[in-house]
């Protein structure tokens, strides 16, 4: 009897106080919602909300995030040395790791001096994300990097990732008085890491970079792209980081650029992303003004949009470079109106942001975000709903 008392009094105080709260919580998130869908129409869709889009990296790689997350919260460089080994020979997913973590040491540092400094807490001695064996802060300031390199020097790895971490120093400011001298570094490190593998066509990449920025001569540029080719003649980001040089905005920049988009096109095997290498090329060489949606529908851009989906159709899934060509393809397809295709790419790729065209952007979420709402209201105007997603690629 007094249990079913107590049943009763527990349901009287639910009814009267619980329920009404719960119901209270539950409309106002419907509302928060609401709100958001308002603000941004693609926020049905399950896409990542803004605020959270990774601006590291073009597409995930959860074994480079764990490392490198690890990496930076003790600041031993540890982790990421051993995934880097452990990429070995895997030369396109090896660049883009190389990339992105030397492009993590460079933002990491960056914060660090313009005063965001993330140490550890001196009282608790706990690090950032998790406990520290030490009572002493542990400042994040990329410091795993420059001691990755002082103290395993003949790490081919490490090597590779700071010569790229100079010239991303070198490229942010550009009116340094040290700009070449930084980039002359770089250069010289690119050659230790060549020395200590051989094999590997990383180095003789970043170089390309360096070529670029320090004006190479022809001659000396095709010299250098040809031990690229030499060891991994198909290498689509190899090819994304040379087309820059050809198009240097000069007299014939863009036929150069075009001629050697093309080429490379030709000349692919199947299963390569090289036919993707034209829409790049065009991108490359945009007009000012180019909102015009006759310009996006154009046989020669339609053309390149056309190689480029039949590129990422031919290669694995998991490509590591087939995201980069994803990006650029949405922006293309949402200018075209085709905005079935460019659903299809987002549903692939959403959530990354670390590629063109959205790397151009002083705020690359923002920019990213702008165009996936712009294909979702074009998505919805031509019929289509959230019922009627397009399935992943």
């Amino acid at each position: 009897m007094e249990a079913l008392l107590l049943l009763i009094a527990l349901t009287a105080v639910f009814g009267v106080l619980v329920a009404p709260a719960l119901r209270r919580r539950r409309l106002r998130k419907e509302a928060e919602g609401g709100m958001r869908q308002t603000l941004d129409p693609s926020s049905g869709y399950g896409f990542v909300p803004p605020q959270e889009l990774d601006v590291r990296l073009p597409g995930p790689d959860p074994e480079l995030l764990e490392a490198l997350e690890e990496t930076q919260r003790t600041q031993d460089w540890g982790p990421v040395a051993r995934m880097l080994a452990l990429t070995s020979d895997e030369w396109e997913l090896r660049w883009q790791r190389v990339q992105s973590l030397a492009g993590a040491a460079a933002m990491e540092l960056s914060q660090a001096r313009a005063g965001g400094l993330d140490t550890a807490d001196a009282t608790s001695g706990e690090a950032p994300g998790g406990p520290s064996l030490s009572k002493e802060p542990r400042p994040r300031d990329a410091r795993w990097l420059r001691n990755w390199r002082a103290q395993q020097p003949g790490d081919a790895g490490g090597a590779q990732v700071y010569a790229q971490f100079l010239v991303w120093q070198a490229v942010a400011d550009p009116a340094s008085e040290d700009h070449r001298i930084v980039l002359e570094e770089a250069r010289n490190i690119c050659r230790d890491a060549a020395a200590l593998d051989p094999r590997d066509p990383t180095p003789h990449i970043t170089e390309l970079f360096v070529a670029r920025y320090l004006g190479y001569r022809t001659a000396d540029f095709e010299s250098l792209w040809s031990e690229v080719r030499r060891r991994a003649p198909h290498h689509m980001g190899a090819h994304l980081v040379a087309l820059p040089y050809w198009s240097q905005q000069d007299s014939g920049a863009k036929e150069r650029a075009d001629a050697f988009a093309r080429t490379a096109a030709a000349q692919a095997p199947e299963g390569t992303l090289l036919p993707a290498l034209p829409l790049f090329a065009t991108y490359a060489h945009l007009p000012e003004v180019n909102m015009v949606r006759g310009l996006y529908q154009s046989a020669e851009i339609e053309t390149a949009i056309e190689a480029a989906e039949f590129a990422v159709d031919q290669v694995e899934d998991g490509h590591p470079v087939r995201p980069h060509v994803l990006h650029l393809l949405v922006c293309f397809l949402v200018r075209a109106e085709r905005y079935r295709e460019a659903m299809e790419a987002l549903s692939v790729v959403d959530g990354y942001v670390g590629a063109l065209p959205w790397a151009d952007s002083a705020d690359p979420a923002t920019e990213y975000a702008g165009y996936r709402a712009l294909a979702v209201a074009g998505w919805e105007a031509t019929g289509g709903s959230r019922a009627q997603q397009p399935p992943t690629s």
